[in-house]
């Protein structure tokens, strides 16, 4: 059984807490907004699940009837008692800790694993990006973030909200968006809207990087955006020479928001 929004308040209540802004807190108090996340990251018997940012179990609830196995990550102290109480005796894992510094290799002993959240925004971007960048025991990955930060994630060229994160995420992974959830569902309720992301790690980086490194490709992805209503041959004037462009066949009056990962590489690998 899931919490509802009454449920939640009384546990809230009981051990003297609040929703804590610093950290971002808003939890869900849909029970069918809860069981819907949990259909949807598509996880059962066999899957290993480590969910971050737990809060008080609604979603880990909603996890667990699915028969997967689950590591529940939560990094506010103060929540890890009630956490505990609601979610071990239905066989859940408590670890207490900060996913971005937490090594899930230790914490799944080296198992493959799907990551469900439900993120803040002020680190759901950086989080998102070391999972894909350092952790590669994290398979696939489910999330529910602000609408604006999940749709730079899956962004496209030519899309208003592509751009650097974009590149960086299709690098890694196939990101799309499975769904929306409403501001109702939560407690306290916040004032953006909020978007499901599934992320699945490719099983290798979009760009080999034989052909050109990471550190070479980003670099003038970086650079490119950082002036993005320009046109590259002004953006990237001192990056490279002008005939760079004629070399990885990129058209220099193109803006960054034009170019895919490909076109990117090309230029990359022509300096």
């Amino acid at each position: 059984m899931t919490h509802t929004r009454a449920t939640l308040s009384a546990l809230l209540r009981d051990h003297d807490l609040h929703p804590s802004r610093a950290l971002g807190q808003n939890f869900v108090v849909d029970p069918n907004t809860v069981r819907r996340i949990a259909r949807l990251a598509e996880v059962g018997p066999g899957d290993l699940v480590v969910e971050i940012g737990a809060g008080l179990g609604s979603l880990t609830l909603a996890l667990v009837d699915t028969g997967a196995q689950i590591v529940a990550v939560e990094v506010d102290r103060h929540l890890l008692a009630p956490l505990r109480a609601v979610v071990e005796p239905r066989g859940v894992a408590v670890h207490g800790g900060d996913a971005t510094v937490l090594d899930f290799a230790a914490l799944t002993a080296g198992r493959p694993c799907v990551v469900v959240a439900n993120l803040p925004y002020n680190v759901a971007t950086p989080l998102v990006l070391r999972l894909l960048e350092t952790q590669p025991v994290v398979r696939r990955l489910f999330v529910m973030v602000q609408r604006e930060v999940g749709e730079r994630w899956v962004a496209a060229p030519g899309d208003a909200a592509y751009g650097g994160v974009s590149l960086r995420v299709s690098y890694f992974a196939d990101a799309h968006l499975a769904g929306r959830v409403p501001a109702t569902v939560f407690l306290p309720r916040p004032r953006v809207e909020s978007v499901l992301v599934a992320l699945e790690r490719r099983a290798a980086v979009r760009i080999d990087p034989a052909r050109v490194s990471e550190e070479d490709l980003f670099e003038v992805v970086r650079r490119a955006f950082a002036h993005r209503r320009k046109m590259l041959r002004r953006s990237l004037a001192d990056w490279s020479d002008p005939a760079v462009f004629d070399r990885a066949g990129v058209d220099p009056t193109a803006r960054p928001e034009q170019l895919g990962l490909e076109e990117f590489a090309r230029l990359a690998s022509a300096r």
